[in-house]
């Protein structure tokens, strides 16, 4: 992509507004790893409980969680699905070969399909890997074979199976440095 668009009149090359600048990340202390281990774990936990078992007052622990959020260290909350219980029964990764420089316009086209829980742009053999549940094969070969390859900028797509998942999700018994 080019760092310039030419203006309307085609006269001078007019620079495309940058994204906000990111903060540079703070450092983080044992206390905020420990914040982020008990909400890896339990996303719902209140200020209290994250409060007492990290040894700081309510307002310390809720003064962090913000800082940790206003810095990008915590994107989100979320809950863990069971894809299949849900009726998303067959999942499947798929790789894409892209159009260079195509990255952002193709990840927005992504980010809109059903079912889409995961895109990276990565190296190797292909240039995408895409993470998709669906509720069954024939929803599969649809969202793959129309929605996908008709995006201008896929060049080939690879589907691969999930047969069986396991979630590696921070468990509560499992040490931090793995969580």
């Amino acid at each position: 992509m080019a760092a310039e668009q030419m203006a309307d009149t085609g006269d001078e090359p007019v620079r495309a507004a940058d994204p906000a600048p990111v903060p540079p990340a703070r450092p983080l202390d044992a206390v905020d790893r420990d914040i982020l281990r008990i909400l890896r774990t339990d996303g719902r936990a209140s200020i209290r409980s994250v409060a007492e078992r990290v040894h700081v007052s309510r307002a310390n622990a809720y003064a962090r969680i913000n800082r940790l959020v206003e810095d990008g260290v915590i994107r989100g909350f979320g809950a863990r699905i069971d894809h299949e219980r849900a009726g998303q029964g067959a999942s499947a990764y798929i790789t894409l070969k892209i159009v260079q420089n195509s990255w952002r316009t193709v990840r927005e086209q992504l980010q809109a399909l059903p079912g889409t829980t995961h895109i990276a742009l990565v190296s190797g053999d292909f240039d995408v890997l895409l993470l998709v549940h669906t509720p069954d094969n024939r929803a599969l070969r649809e969202l793959v074979l129309t929605r996908i390859q008709s995006i201008p900028e896929v060049l080939s797509t690879r589907t691969l199976l999930v047969f069986e998942e396991t979630d590696l999700g921070p468990l509560p018994d499992r040490p931090a440095e793995l969580a």
